[in-house]
C-alpha cells in the first residue's frame, strides 16, 4: 500500500500500512502467499503486533521495545507469554484482559434497530475530532484527526461512529481491523478495537449497535471471525460480548511499560482500591511523581500526601491549603453571594425565605425562581424553575430538610456553567446539564430514569445516579408526563433541572471555547472568597458570550469529573511545586513573563 505523508505537529503521518520487520513472504503448499512474516501495523495509537507472525519471540520482543513515546503498542494473539516475557522480564508485561472470539459463520443481526442514533462510517475531519474527544474522555491514547481521515477508505482498518439523530453529536465509536489485508491472514480473520462511548451520552445500546455494525460489515466480506481484547474487570463489557456469543480463546496480550499503561502493572494496594473516583485521581498523579500517599481513610476520601519535609493532609480536593475561613464562606450561600457581588461579580436577585407570604411575592416578582437550602452540596434539596406556589412551598419544606435557612433566588434561564478554578487560575471549564431520558415507546418513565441511573452510575464509578424522589417526579410532570406513562418513541423527558452529577447530570467539556469575562468572574470569585481550588458555578446563555450571573462556589470540586482536563496535574502542583519538572517550571515562568 503506498504512503500518504503529511506533516502534524512537526511529526511525519503515514496511511495505515504493514510495517513489517521482515517483509518478505512465502508460499504456501496451495500456491497462495503464506502470513506475512514478522508483522505490524501502524494503528495511529500505537501498533498492533501480530505475534502468531513471529517465529522468534526475541524478535518479538525486540519490536516491542521499539515503541514510539506517547503510543500503546500491543502484540496480540500472543500463545506462549512466559518465553516472550522472558526475553525483556523489567520492559515488558502481560496485559491482564481476556481475548474473545465471535464466530462470524454463526453470528446473526439483531431485529432491534437502534432507536434515536444510527451507526456509519467515519466521514469527515470533525467526526475524527469527535473521536478523539470520546477517547480522552475514557483515558485512552489520542489519534492524530489526519490520521483517521488519511485512513477513511483503507481496507485494513475500518472506523464507525454512532450520531445522535436528532443533535448530530458524536456518541460513541469502534475500529475494526481486517486480518487478510493487513498480513495476509490465513484465516481470514478481523478484530475489534477502540470502542468507547461517550460517558455522557443518554441513548442505551450505543455499544451493542457499534460491535453489531462492525461484526456485519467483517461478516460481508466473508471472515471467519472477529476477536477482541477486554480488560479482566470490566464486567459490563464482558457480558455484552457473552450475550453476543462471543467466547474465550487461549491467546494473550503483551504490552510495555510506559506511562500509558502503568496502572496495569504497578498494582494498587488495597486501601487505594477503596478510594473513590475524586481521591484516585489525584493520589494516582501524585504517585506518578513519587509523592507518597497514606490513605487515612479511603470511604471518606480523605489521605496524606508526603515528599520530603512536606506533608499535606486532603478530602480530595480539599487539602490544608484551604482556610476554614474560605471553607466557611462556600459554606454559606449568603455570605458567598455577598463577598463576590462586593468584588463585581455579577450574581442574581436572591433573598432568605421568611414566610408564604413573602414568597408568594417574590415568584410573582420573577415568575420563575430557584428554591435551595443555604448550606448544602451535591445538589440535595435544590429545585429550579419552580413558578408556582405550591410547589414553591413543597421546595422550601425539602430545602428545610437540609438546611434550616432557606434561599430564594430569581431562576435565570441558560446552562449551568462549572469553572474549576485552581492557584487562581482556568483550569477547567465544563457545562452541566441535567438528566435527560429518551423514550422508546415501550419503557414507562421510571424505568428510563432506572437505565439511565445504571449508565450514570457506571460511567462514573456510582458517583450519579437520578434519584426518584418527589423533585424528580414535579419535573417529569412540568414535561407532561407521570412517573409510570409510557413516553413515545424519541420524546426527550427532562427528569431534573439541576444540573448536579451526583443527581444524574451530565457535564461537557468547553474549557477552549469559554468567554474570556466567563473566566474573568470565575477568578474574580476565588479571589475574593479566598481559596485556592474551587469549583465556580455560572448559569450563563451561551459559553463563548459574556453574560451570566453567579450561583455559588464548591470548595471541593470533583477533579475527575474534568478529564482530560489537567486538574489533578494542577491540584498536585499547587501542593508540591517543586515535584514540576525544572523545564515544565522554567517553561510557565516564561510564559507568564510573555503575557504580561
Amino acid at each position: 500500500m503506498s504512503d500518504i505523508r503529511f506533516r502534524a505537529g512537526g511529526h511525519r503521518l503515514k496511511r495505515a500500512r504493514l510495517l513489517s520487520v521482515r517483509p518478505s513472504t512465502s508460499q504456501n503448499g496451495l500456491g497462495r502467499a503464506a502470513t506475512t512474516e514478522n508483522a505490524i501495523l501502524d494503528c495511529g495509537w500505537g501498533r498492533l503486533v501480530f505475534a502468531q507472525t513471529f517465529s522468534d519471540p526475541a524478535k518479538l520482543a525486540a519490536a516491542l521495545r521499539e515503541e514510539a513515546p506517547d503510543r500503546r503498542d500491543i502484540a496480540f494473539y500472543v500463545r506462549d507469554p512466559h518465553v516472550l516475557l522472558a526475553h525483556a522480564p523489567v520492559e515488558l508485561f502481560l496485559d491482564p484482559s481476556h481475548t474473545y472470539r465471535l464466530d462470524l459463520a454463526t453470528y446473526r443481526s439483531s431485529r432491534r434497530r437502534p432507536r434515536g442514533f444510527f451507526v456509519r462510517r467515519l466521514s469527515s475531519e470533525a467526526d475524527a475530532k469527535a473521536v478523539n474527544r470520546i477517547y480522552l474522555a475514557r483515558q485512552m491514547v489520542e489519534v492524530d484527526p489526519e490520521f483517521f481521515w488519511a485512513n477513511r477508505d483503507s481496507r485494513v482498518l475500518t472506523y464507525l461512529v454512532a450520531e445522535d439523530e436528532t443533535t448530530g453529536e458524536i456518541l460513541g465509536t469502534v475500529t475494526g481491523v481486517h486480518g487478510r489485508p493487513a498480513f495476509a491472514d490465513p484465516e481470514n480473520g478481523s478484530s475489534l478495537w477502540c470502542l468507547a462511548v461517550d460517558p455522557q451520552a443518554t441513548h442505551p445500546g450505543i455499544g451493542e449497535a457499534l460491535v453489531r455494525r462492525l461484526a456485519e460489515h467483517f461478516q460481508a466480506r466473508g471472515c471467519a471471525h472477529m476477536d477482541l481484547s477486554v480488560m479482566h474487570d470490566n464486567e459490563g463489557a464482558i457480558a455484552l460480548y457473552e450475550k453476543l456469543k462471543f467466547r474465550r480463546i487461549p491467546f494473550f496480550a503483551v504490552k510495555r511499560k510506559n506511562p500509558i499503561n502503568e496502572r496495569l502493572f504497578i498494582g494498587s494496594s488495597e486501601a487505594l482500591s477503596g478510594l473513590n473516583p475524586y481521591a484516585r485521581i489525584i493520589v494516582d498523579e501524585a504517585r506518578r511523581r513519587g509523592i507518597n500517599a497514606e490513605i487515612i481513610d479511603a470511604k471518606g476520601g480523605f489521605f496524606r500526601l508526603v515528599q520530603g519535609g512536606r506533608s499535606i493532609r486532603c478530602r480530595e480536593s480539599l487539602s490544608e491549603l484551604t482556610s476554614a475561613v474560605a471553607m466557611s464562606i462556600c459554606d454559606d450561600k449568603s455570605v458567598t453571594r455577598r463577598l463576590v457581588q462586593g468584588a463585581g461579580v455579577a450574581v442574581a436577585e436572591a433573598e432568605t425565605y421568611s414566610d408564604d407570604e413573602a414568597l408568594a411575592a417574590f415568584l410573582d416578582r420573577h415568575g420563575s425562581i430557584v428554591v435551595k437550602p443555604a448550606r448544602g452540596e451535591q445538589g440535595r434539596g435544590i429545585a429550579v424553575g419552580v413558578t408556582d406556589i405550591e410547589a414553591a412551598k413543597a421546595a422550601v419544606a425539602a430545602a428545610k430538610a437540609e438546611c434550616a435557612e432557606v434561599i430564594l433566588e430569581a431562576c435565570f434561564e441558560g446552562d449551568d456553567l462549572r469553572l474549576v478554578v485552581i492557584d487562581y487560575k482556568l483550569v477547567a471549564a465544563a457545562l452541566r446539564k441535567p438528566p435527560v431520558v429518551i423514550g422508546d415507546g415501550r419503557s414507562t418513565v421510571r424505568q428510563l430514569i432506572e437505565a439511565l441511573s445504571r449508565r450514570r452510575q457506571a460511567a462514573t464509578g456510582g458517583e450519579s445516579r437520578v434519584p426518584l424522589d418527589a423533585e424528580t417526579e414535579r419535573c417529569v410532570a412540568l414535561a407532561g408526563f407521570a412517573m409510570d406513562d409510557v413516553p413515545p418513541q424519541g420524546a426527550r423527558v427532562t427528569v431534573r433541572k439541576t444540573a448536579n452529577l451526583h443527581t444524574g447530570g451530565t457535564i461537557h467539556d468547553v474549557t477552549d471555547i469559554v468567554h474570556p469575562r466567563l473566566v474573568e468572574a470565575g477568578i474574580a470569585a476565588a479571589r475574593a472568597i479566598g481559596i485556592p481550588v474551587t469549583g465556580i458555578d455560572l448559569m450563563i446563555k451561551d459559553p463563548g458570550e459574556p453574560s451570566y450571573v453567579f450561583i455559588e462556589a464548591n470548595e471541593r470540586p470533583g477533579l475527575a469529573n474534568h478529564e482530560p482536563q489537567p486538574t489533578a496535574e494542577r491540584f498536585v502542583d499547587l501542593l508540591f511545586p517543586l515535584s514540576v519538572p525544572v523545564s515544565t517550571r522554567t517553561g510557565s515562568l516564561d510564559r507568564s513573563s510573555a503575557k504580561d
